[in-house]
């Protein structure tokens, strides 16, 4: 396990290694896990992949939320 940096919605955090996007989502008590989409480096990751994509050193990672309405 090593200690690494990455920015999680433009904010450095300080996080430790191995660690997949599932794992990060339940660290971070994101809310709405079931509702959230993740960006990786700019490109979005699918919901099915959250557990098996692992989190790099110095990655960007954003945690989204689409909302409908309007009329």
């Amino acid at each position: 396990m090593s200690k690494s940096t990455i920015a999680i919605n433009g904010e450095e955090r300080e996080i430790t290694l191995p660690l997949s996007l599932g794992e990060l989502i339940k660290q971070n008590n994101v809310s709405q896990p079931d509702m959230v989409s993740i960006q990786v480096n700019g490109e979005f990751v699918f919901r099915e992949r959250f557990d098996d994509t692992p989190v790099n050193e110095g990655d960007e990672i954003d945690f989204l939320y689409f909302m409908g309405g309007g009329r």
